[in-house]
């Protein structure tokens, strides 16, 4: 797999149809025990609700899942789960609480708020697409710590991570299709000076996501 989206964080979008509410909850999960937690909080955080309406999908093993909660067959977690596959959206979880109103909107007036909250949901909140890196850890003498940062981040490199010790150790994402140039520059740039571990591969979003986070 080259790269997939997910969300990049946890969002929350609602709206009022027929005087029920909808709530839209989107969250970036990474295994089974992640989505029962936020199913967990959801429920929590909004208590009473008729409706729990939830799909997820998980990159690993490409396990899928929707749940309509009591909502009449296919007019709830089918329509969120069809959204995340049309977007190809991985490793998240989107559950949609509906508080009822009293006034029923038919199985196709369900299809479409489910779908629509969650496409609004989506809109706000935004994905982001991930690409496999692989993770270094750098020896880098005091010396040339600040030198090696510059040339780093000009060349779109984000240091994940930084540990001072004897000598400064960084940990940097570099994107796969990268590593060849990544090695070349450090061989010519530093001359042996700098040592270089790799660390396994991880899946990350743009360099400015990185940066944002670090």
């Amino acid at each position: 797999m080259k790269g997939y989206y997910t969300a990049p964080e946890k969002g929350v979008w609602e709206q009022v149809i027929e005087k029920s509410r909808f709530i839209g909850v989107v969250y970036p999960v990474a295994g089974l025990g992640e989505i029962e937690a936020a199913r967990r909080e959801v429920r929590a955080q909004y208590p009473a609700a008729k409706h729990y309406v939830y799909a997820y999908r998980l990159v690993e093993g490409k396990a899928e899942k929707s749940s309509d909660d009591g909502e009449p067959q296919g007019t709830g977690g089918r329509p969120i789960l069809e959204i995340l596959q049309y977007r190809e959206l991985w490793d998240v979880l989107v559950v949609v609480v509906r508080y009822f109103g009293g006034i029923l909107l038919g199985t196709g007036g369900l299809t479409r708020a489910y779908g629509g909250t969650v496409k609004e949901l989506l809109a706000k909140t935004g994905v982001t697409l991930l690409t496999p890196h692989v993770a270094y850890r750098l020896k880098v003498p005091y010396s040339w710590y600040e030198n090696v940062k510059y040339h780093l981040r000009g060349r779109a490199w984000p240091v994940k991570d930084e540990i001072f010790r004897e000598d400064v150790e960084l940990a940097v994402w570099v994107p796969q299709a990268e590593t060849e140039r990544f090695k070349a520059w450090l061989e010519e740039f530093a001359g042996g000076q700098v040592s270089s571990e790799e660390e396994g591969v991880v899946w990350a979003g743009t360099a400015a996501d990185l940066e944002q986070k670090a």
